[in-house]
């Protein structure tokens, strides 16, 4: 739906972690409120408002921010209503491509933000121009266990990892994130097996053991799956990581 924006932003509230990070790198003065699940830059020091499922809305209409900025797959619509209704612009991002990425994190700064396009939104841009090098991977994705769950179909993690050469063996699924057996992953006999430390947090100890035969892949959730200054770098350190 179309969001009036007021003609000058000087306060702003995100509910992304990622889009917290972007603000911070580009109008950290206009930044006022972040979820508690926002921990880049490390030194952020703005009011916490909660999680991304369960933000205070009596604590954001508190700040008077001039746009919320929020995400159609971390946020629930009904909070992005309720604020609406409170007459707060909220600012809804709908990404599942990095040039989906691009594209929304410009209009972003330029229409909700109030702001020029910034620097590092360029060098991210030309640091993933280079096509991929080399024979195509495939991969699996884990997100969590018990239960299993992977990166399923029309995610931004998918098109990260198609873009360094990886193909996601499940982005065909009719789910998202679809909660698959450990014996059917490991059947599957993907080139890799790529685990990321976020939302599970897979370390060396907790997921490559349940893969044998196989090669795991760790890699910074962070690099895999936020839209912002990370991927000015992420491109080179998860080709890195990938092997």
């Amino acid at each position: 739906m179309p969001v009036k924006i007021p003609e000058t932003v000087r306060r702003i509230v995100s509910l992304v972690p990622s889009l917290t990070e972007s603000v911070a790198a580009t109008v950290p003065e206009a930044l006022v409120g972040a979820t508690d699940w926002c921990s880049h830059p490390a030194d952020l020091d703005v009011t916490r408002v909660k999680g991304t499922k369960n933000p205070d809305l009596d604590t954001i209409r508190s700040l008077a921010p001039d746009v919320v900025l929020a995400n159609a797959e971390e946020n629930r619509a009904p909070d992005i209503e309720a604020l609406r209704e409170s007459g707060i612009p909220v600012w809804v991002t709908r990404i599942e491509t990095l040039d989906q990425a691009f594209a929304s994190l410009d209009r972003m700064f330029r229409e909700a933000c109030r702001t020029g396009r910034p620097g590092w939104l360029d060098a991210a841009e030309e640091a993933w121009r280079a096509p991929a090098e080399g024979a195509r991977r495939t991969a699996v994705v884990p997100i969590w266990r018990r239960p299993w769950m992977v990166v399923g179909r029309d995610t931004f993690t998918g098109d990260v990892l198609r873009r360094l050469g990886v193909d996601n063996l499940y982005a065909g699924h009719a789910e998202r994130y679809p909660k698959i057996p450990l014996p059917e992953l490991v059947e599957r006999r993907p080139d890799l097996v790529v685990l990321p430390d976020e939302p599970y947090a897979f370390s060396g100890t907790d997921g490559p053991e349940c893969f044998p035969g196989l090669t795991c892949a760790l890699v910074s959730g962070r690099l895999l799956t936020w839209y912002g200054p990370s991927l000015v770098e992420a491109s080179a350190l998860l080709r890195e990581a990938l092997g």
